[in-house]
């Protein structure tokens, strides 16, 4: 199991680098379209992949140690305060982002129902691009309940094992 989470988080942050590489190219087609008087659009869909670059990218980088987390108090706690604390953010955290996922996917399925279309020149199904959003943000989730378990078995979460040795002093 532990091995096909890890391929699932790799999976998300590789997706997300292909959304960035896909902004790249779409206003790069933006820029050369100009020159040969071609429109066109890559507002919307350039928007579109940063979304999905944005919800894709979340649990690649929990679990790399690499989101903003402030630990100016929590680095001078005792280590089973210190761990009662993290258990609640996470806590916290997963009644969040369950939340939102739940509602992402409701979003997707009336996007879908409703026949829901962009109103840019590319008449793209809103379906599409908010489908990227519910899976990021539901793989996001996994990955919070996944330290939560972590911590309950007395083991160091994810975002402090993989923190930049740079860095580590400041945990």
């Amino acid at each position: 199991m532990r091995s096909f989470l890890d391929k699932l988080y790799l999976f998300s942050g590789y997706l997300a680098s292909i959304f960035l590489a896909l902004i790249a190219l779409t206003i790069i087609a933006q820029i050369l379209g100009r020159f040969i008087n071609v429109t066109i659009d890559s507002t919307e869909t350039a928007g579109f992949s940063l979304a999905a670059l944005t919800f894709f990218g979340l649990a690649y980088t929990f679990r790399s140690g690499e989101h903003i987390r402030v630990t100016l108090l929590t680095r001078l706690l005792k280590k089973n305060i210190k761990k009662s604390q993290e258990l609640f953010a996470l806590f916290f955290c997963i009644g969040f982002v369950g939340y939102l996922s739940y509602w992402s996917w409701d979003f997707v399925y009336f996007s879908f129902i409703f026949d829901d279309i962009s109103p840019g020149l590319l008449a793209i199904p809103f379906w599409i691009p908010r489908l990227s959003m519910s899976l990021g943000i539901t793989i996001f989730f996994i990955a919070l309940i996944d330290d939560f378990i972590f911590i309950l078995k007395n083991k160091d979460p994810s975002y402090e094992k993989n923190v930049s040795p740079i860095f580590k002093d400041e945990i």
